[in-house]
């Protein structure tokens, strides 16, 4: 629910974006440099001119887009000065832990910093003397009444470094142009030796700028299984988005330093691995690619009224991110089948599995709805705590609850309705997402236009009601078994006949063995047993290691009794222990499906792409 007040500013937004004084202010200028780089420190100058009187508010970001716990960017930020226009020194006071408010200016403040950078990823700066990847939140300094001001960035880098940015290059300038805040703030940059591959889809230009140390052949066929991949979306959506300024870059760094990660931006992604381009690592690398460029539509322009205007100085919740996250996901995988990078079994293995699995046998998605766990976003999205939780019995990513619907409701809109979830994501892309305006979505949407755009696809608003009712806002369990047999798919037990205690162990060098959360309904948390007790003797010996463990479980059978002594904060206990049946699920091809059953199938998971 968006509050009143917030309605108001987004109302407002399309005014403030075209008011005619707006194109006459002086834009904010950047130039970030790297004098230190070998020791992570970025040297950043911002000059903002026609600087209002009365002191001026400088701030970093607390929050990034994409991402939507807190992350405190200014701790990284120190050798803070400001001067005026004359090089005079002004005074610069610090009210909060966020930010600086400077004084005594004549119309003309140049606020100077340098920034640490150590972490490559899509949230943070990481800094060495071979590259920078900056996260533009955690890397840049705004002032507050400033905002839709343009912006210009002048990149002052080492001999052999290129830049790769969604930013409006102008070679005349030599700077990189965003048009607002909003839009600067969006747009990772990487800077180093570049390797580059462009190609053009639909009259679109796309671009993979890579930084990697594998060869030029690895990055070709993966470039080549990209191109597969941005078909297989487009087909989905009937078109691809009007990028901005004519082009989309995926923006990759796959060298070894790098940290993991994907983030969606309006007209690029930043990709970082540490995986080569080069056998089954190049694949994980890839589903990766086709999640974040499904987000071009989904989440850049199709996007949730709760999420506009983001706001950098706090955390931002949706009750949307099952959606937004939740269906790219399913999409993600769905595209690497159809761009045939998976096989039908792989398919099942990779992706069906998993999602089928986690909503079936977790307690998260027994107890709270997908609106619910998309609300938790600033608890659990990279977000930093240092106190124990107790998430494993409570919460279920929306990554994943968002995936199980959307297969859930792929699966139903294709057998009870003669449509699909295409079609319905084409129908909300053409009512959400195609209209955009001041490089934002005209019409962000609501959990109740998601709803309404379901009835209109189904024919059927009753069953758009019931669905949303049950399992969005509700949390009733689908019944994958049934829904996905029309397939020639199969749900079953992983490990049938598998006797387990259902727990986390990790193995200690004096042969015990130590609990991790233990889950509702498993033979531990049944018998009292929780996080950090201690297992001293299983059947009256010592649980040396993982091996050995599961040896002596495979001699039981579920149903099987076996004594355990433990500790406990207040002490050593015994118990006795009903091992129960391993409950993990997998999802298989049937071995003799029908033609009819094989034909569903087809007709879901094969290649769109003409």
């Amino acid at each position: 629910m968006i509050s009143k007040t917030a309605t108001l500013l987004l109302l407002a937004l399309p005014l403030a974006f075209t008011r005619p004084a707006a194109a006459q202010e002086t834009p904010v200028m950047y130039t970030v440099a790297f004098p230190n780089a070998v020791h992570h420190e970025a040297r950043i100058q911002v000059t903002f001119a026609q600087v209002p009187t009365g002191p001026l508010q400088v701030r970093m970001s607390r929050s990034s887009p994409g991402r939507y716990a807190l992350h405190e960017f200014a701790k990284n930020v120190y050798d803070v000065q400001a001067t005026d226009s004359k090089g005079k020194a002004l005074s610069v006071n610090k009210p909060d832990p966020y930010g600086w408010d400077v004084t005594g200016h004549d119309g003309t403040v140049i606020f100077t910093y340098t920034l640490f950078g150590d972490r490559t990823d899509g949230t943070y700066a990481g800094i060495d003397r071979r590259h920078a990847h900056l996260n533009m939140p955690a890397t840049l300094a705004f002032a507050r009444g400033l905002e839709q001001r343009p912006a210009e960035v002048k990149f002052t880098v080492p001999a052999g470094w290129q830049v790769a940015s969604q930013l409006r290059p102008d070679a005349t300038k030599g700077t990189w142009y965003a048009p607002h805040l909003q839009y600067l703030m969006d747009s990772p940059t990487s800077l180093g030796p570049q390797q580059t591959r462009s190609w053009q889809e639909q009259g679109r230009t796309i671009e993979m700028q890579v930084l990697h140390d594998g060869t030029e052949a690895e990055l070709d066929s993966y470039v080549s299984l990209t191109k597969k991949v941005v078909k297989e979306a487009a087909a989905v959506f009937g078109e691809l988005p009007e990028y901005d300024f004519g082009r989309y870059t995926f923006i990759a760094n796959y060298l070894p330093q790098t940290s993991g990660d994907g983030m969606e931006h309006r007209n690029s992604t930043s990709l970082t691995s540490s995986r080569p381009l080069r056998g089954p690592a190049a694949l994980d690398n890839l589903g990766t690619v086709s999640h974040e460029f499904f987000h071009s539509w989904n989440v850049e322009r199709i996007r949730p009224q709760d999420l506009e205007p983001f706001d950098f100085e706090r955390a931002n919740m949706s009750s949307n991110l099952w959606f937004a996250e939740g269906f790219t996901q399913y999409y993600g995988e769905l595209l690497l089948r159809r761009a045939g990078v998976y096989t039908d079994a792989e398919y099942c293995t990779e992706a069906l599995s998993g999602i089928v699995d986690a909503m079936l046998t977790m307690p998260g998605p027994k107890r709270y709805s997908p609106v619910y766990m998309s609300q938790q976003a600033p608890f659990v999205d990279a977000a930093a705590a240092i106190d124990p939780n107790n998430r494993s019995n409570t919460y279920l990513s929306y990554y994943y609850i968002g995936a199980g619907n959307a297969l859930a409701l792929d699966l139903q809109l294709r057998q009870n309705y003669k449509t699909d979830l295409d079609t319905y994501m084409r129908a909300v892309w053409q009512q959400h997402g195609k209209t955009q305006r001041n490089y934002a979505p005209a019409q962000p949407y609501t959990l109740r236009d998601l709803q309404r755009v379901l009835g209109e696809v189904a024919k059927d608003t009753a069953f758009a009601g019931q669905f949303f009712r049950q399992h969005i806002m509700g949390h009733e369990l689908h019944k994958y078994d049934a829904l996905l047999a029309p397939a020639g798919l199969l749900v079953r037990p992983a490990r049938p006949g598998q006797a387990t205690l259902a727990a986390r162990l990790q193995f200690n060098p004096d042969s015990t063995a130590m609990l991790g959360t233990t889950l509702l309904g498993s033979p531990l948390y049944t018998a009292g047993l929780d996080r950090e007790d201690v297992l001293l003797k299983v059947e009256g010996q010592k649980p040396t290691n993982a091996k050995e463990m599961q040896k002596r479980l495979a001699a039981h059978k579920p149903g099987d009794v076996v004594p355990i002594e433990y500790r406990t904060r207040d002490g050593v206990h015994t118990a006795q222990i009903t091992l129960q049946q391993d409950n993990t699920l997998e999802v298989v091809p049937m071995p003799n499906a029908t033609r009819k059953q094989l034909a569903f199938r087809k007709a879901w998971l094969a290649g769109k792409a003409k």
